[in-house]
């Protein structure tokens, strides 16, 4: 038996995990993921992804010196974001046009931020 239709084209899990202030590895809702989260799903609505792509809250994702950060099922290309400005590109280029931000893409081996990828 083949594997079954996806039901969303994409899935969007976007780390909302919070640790105490002063923790050594940071945490995403400290660097403002909740709200930006919120964001990500009214302009999802806004252009009709309903149905179509799911944009979830995710426990730590572990690449907490980075983020916030997302990635993006089934392809699992992960992003780091800071932004509206990085919200709406990444929706824009990576869900409508199917390509990548790669100013914000992280790698698997990425452990820190490049400059551009700073907020």
């Amino acid at each position: 038996m083949s594997d079954p239709k996806s039901y969303f084209e994409a899935h969007v899990f976007c780390c909302t995990n919070r640790r105490h202030d002063g923790h050594r590895r940071g945490s995403c809702a400290a660097q403002g993921s909740e709200k930006l989260r919120d964001y990500m799903k009214a302009r999802a609505r806004e252009l009709g992804f309903d149905g179509k792509v799911r944009i979830n809250s995710a426990g730590c994702l572990d690449r907490c010196e980075l983020g916030p950060t997302l990635v993006i099922y089934p392809e699992g290309v992960w992003y780091t974001y800071h932004s509206t400005a990085d919200i709406d590109d990444i929706l824009q280029t990576h869900l409508v046009e199917g390509r990548r931000v790669e100013r914000l893409m992280l790698t698997p081996e990425q452990r820190e931020l490049r400059p551009e990828q700073r907020g």
